[in-house]
């Protein structure tokens, strides 16, 4: 199967290099192009002030994260939940940015920059010269914000990995019936003879009478009644006139 994480971070602003830090880290791990449900998520300190206009976007405030560890404290489960899975980022460099940063202050080793893939630049692919935020892409691909009044990082990677799905493809993809699950699953279902009884079988929805006047039907009606005897119907021939 392939692996990949989607990652999303939350700052105190927008470049490293000016004393910026990371507060928020939020991951979603994705086998064959579907969530598998495992996720990772840590706030983190950022041994500063976070700007109000920073707050404004994320709503993360300094009393949130004056408890929160460090990233040197969460850096190895960072890297342990992400092992070699490429990463898919909205903007890759921006959350790069930080990463490296922050890995860089702590004395981590670096992701290699060939393991993002960014998503905005796929979709400025399918769709140039359009609006291509993450926002543009869930409206366009009808992929709902009910949930997201702010940014958050978990909340933000959860939507970036339904747009990743339609970029690649949609939900033709998974349903791709040349797909290894998909094979799989063929198989599997063919092993069990086709189909399984109820473990619960459904009660009639005809009565007696209903049945008696149908069999009476088919039995005036039909010439061939090879094919509902295939289906377990026993059907009297009508008597030769």
């Amino acid at each position: 199967m392939a692996r990949e994480i989607v990652l999303d971070t939350e700052t105190t602003g927008f470049d490293p290099r000016t004393g910026d830090r990371l507060i928020e880290v939020g991951c979603i791990e994705i086998n064959d192009l579907l969530p598998t449900g495992r996720t990772f998520h840590r706030f983190v300190n950022p041994e500063r002030l976070i700007p109000e206009d920073a707050i404004r976007v994320h709503g993360i405030t300094d009393d949130k994260v004056k408890d929160a560890p460090l990233f040197s404290a969460i850096v190895g489960d960072l890297m342990e939940f992400i092992g070699d899975a490429p990463v898919i980022a909205h903007n890759a460099q921006f959350d790069r940015n930080f990463i490296d940063h922050e890995c860089g202050r702590c004395g981590h080793p670096l992701l290699a920059e060939t393991r993002w893939i960014d998503t905005l630049k796929l979709a400025q692919t399918r769709f140039p010269g359009m609006p291509n935020s993450l926002d543009a892409l869930c409206k366009r691909f009808k992929v709902s914000l009910v949930e997201r009044s702010l940014h958050g990082a978990l909340i933000d990677a959860r939507l970036l990995a339904e747009v990743y799905l339609e970029l690649r493809g949609g939900k033709e993809r998974v349903l791709d019936l040349t797909s290894r699950r998909s094979v799989e699953a063929a198989a599997a279902f063919a092993a069990t003879g086709g189909h399984r009884p109820r473990s619960r079988p459904l009660a009639p929805r005809s009565t007696d009478a209903e049945r008696a006047a149908h069999q009476a039907f088919l039995t005036a009606t039909l010439k061939d009644l090879s094919l509902w005897e295939g289906y377990g119907v026993s059907v009297e021939a009508p008597e030769a006139r």
